[in-house]
């Protein structure tokens, strides 16, 4: 029960990631506000999970001022930010539009500023922790994804910001960077590929990106929020301003020598 009277707000929460943490942190005794812009998945955790539901676009200041104070009103104190909201911003520089930069921004990494920016007050009167959910394309490229790859890797900067600025005020902000996920927004991708490639199915897509990983598949959105939950867990007290990829080993694959694997 490490989360037992402890109230955390998280944004994306209605699918993936997000609905996973939120029914490991309910769970373990904590109380859970969900924020996102389609409502009707959020209402399918909050029924698993006893969730507030709240819902609000997470890079809107106003809207977001709200939820932070019916968070308030409903539970007492906000201990615990989870900015897990994203998405968006695939393809070329330069066919890509102003309008998809612009969204690749808001979708990644002004829901994660004006999440935490609405969020600190509370959590420095809670002596609390915040955990931005970036990708392994924060801290590498990806094809034709700059507007993904340029915004998740600001979100590593944002994190590492407040977990400099905000520390000495009892708040920690660790990051988390998942590589490839089972998730509806990457079954999206796998139907590019399947598409591409001519492949069987979503299997076989997962299969063929985690081809070079060495743990060599996927990974469930419950491995993932095992790790956020003990970032932002009484466990994780030392630990601030961290990076920690969920990746099954993605990111030790040395690039150039895979031509030497049979």
């Amino acid at each position: 029960m490490r989360f037992s009277g402890k109230t955390a707000l998280i944004t994306g929460g209605g699918t993936g990631i997000g609905a996973a943490v939120a029914r490991r942190i309910a769970s373990e005794g904590g109380q859970v506000v969900l924020v996102g812009r389609r409502k009707e998945p959020l209402m399918a955790v909050a029924e698993e999970t006893g969730a507030l539901v709240i819902a609000a676009d997470a890079a809107d200041g106003a809207a977001m001022a709200m939820a932070v104070e019916a968070t308030l009103e409903a539970h007492g104190s906000l201990d615990l930010l989870i900015a897990n909201a994203g998405g968006h911003g695939v393809g070329p520089t330069v066919t890509m539009s102003d309008e998809t930069w612009a969204l690749a921004t808001r979708s990644n990494l002004d829901t994660a500023f004006v999440s935490a920016r609405a969020c600190l007050p509370a959590l420095i009167r809670a002596r609390g922790a915040i955990v931005v959910v970036s990708s392994i394309a924060g801290l590498f490229s990806g094809p034709d994804a700059i507007g993904y790859v340029t915004m998740k890797h600001g979100c590593i900067g944002l994190a590492k910001s407040l977990a400099r600025d905000y520390g000495r005020k009892g708040v920690r902000t660790n990051t988390v960077c998942p590589g490839w996920v089972r998730t509806a927004m990457a079954d999206e991708q796998m139907q590019v590929l399947i598409d591409r490639k001519g492949l069987s199915g979503a299997d076989a897509a997962y299969a063929l990106v985690t081809r070079d990983v060495p743990i060599n598949r996927p990974a469930t959105p419950e491995e993932v929020s095992n790790v956020v939950c003990f970032l932002a867990s009484p466990e994780a007290a030392m630990v601030n301003g961290a990076i920690v990829t969920v990746d099954g080993g993605a990111s030790t694959v040395d690039l150039p020598t895979l031509a030497f694997v049979s």
